[in-house]
């Protein structure tokens, strides 16, 4: 199979990836927004427990960026949906996501690239983030405590991380005790009375996304 051309309008696109095909959705910048020279990748929970691209908190991530301007393309990991491959225990995701990130900026090398996701594409994309230099990263409930935590090169560029006070299944006090113990460069939102899933706070979510990027917005 050929390499897709980045699409001009909003749509699913099937991109060769490592394992096979990969099932990637494009969306463009909100029409009442001009569009910046970004594209942003987002990625999804830990797929064997049900998270995929149409995830609620991985869409209104990618929502809050597009608000601001920037392309989102969201993409399953090998094994969900039209993904081709199985699950491989976050090793064969980053090699997924290495895939993503080199078909945009192969197609759009006009644009900057950023990195988000929510907690295993969290993991994802910090594991990610040192090798493919984004120019912002966005992890929101980084799952510290339940994957290796320990091998992950800090990212250099500019770092947004949210996590819910009221987790339950990434526990906060781990996130907030790994980024004071490797004295992780980053901005971390706390955001009270909010569980894993971001129940009834999607709007504050994005609210924090938007306030947490828009100081490194590239130039339209």
């Amino acid at each position: 199979m050929t390499t897709p051309a980045f699409p001009t309008v909003p749509g699913p696109v099937s991109l060769p990836g490592p394992a096979g095909l990969l099932e990637v959705h494009v969306d463009l910048p909100e029409d009442d927004v001009a569009p910046l020279p970004l594209v942003a990748i987002v990625c999804h929970p830990l797929s064997t427990e049900g998270g995929t691209m149409h995830n609620k908190v991985v869409t209104m991530t990618a929502r809050a960026l597009r608000e601001l301007g920037a392309t989102t393309v969201r993409f399953n990991f090998r094994g969900v949906g039209q993904s081709e491959g199985v699950f491989d225990e976050g090793k064969g995701e980053l090699d997924d996501l290495r895939a993503v990130a080199a078909w945009v900026r192969q197609q759009r090398a006009d644009a900057v690239l950023w990195l988000a996701g929510f907690s295993f594409g969290a993991y994802v994309a910090l594991r990610a983030a040192a090798e493919l230099q984004p120019a912002m990263l966005v992890t929101v409930a980084p799952p510290a405590g339940r994957w290796d935590f320990a091998s992950i090169t800090l990212p250099t560029c500019p770092w947004l991380v949210i996590q819910g006070e009221a987790d339950e299944i990434v526990d906060p006090q781990a996130v907030y005790d790994w980024l004071k113990k490797t004295k992780a460069r980053a901005e971390l939102v706390r955001m009270p009375d909010t569980s894993h899933f971001f129940h009834r706070k999607l709007i504050d979510l994005r609210g924090a996304i938007k306030n947490g990027v828009r100081p490194y917005l590239p130039n339209g």
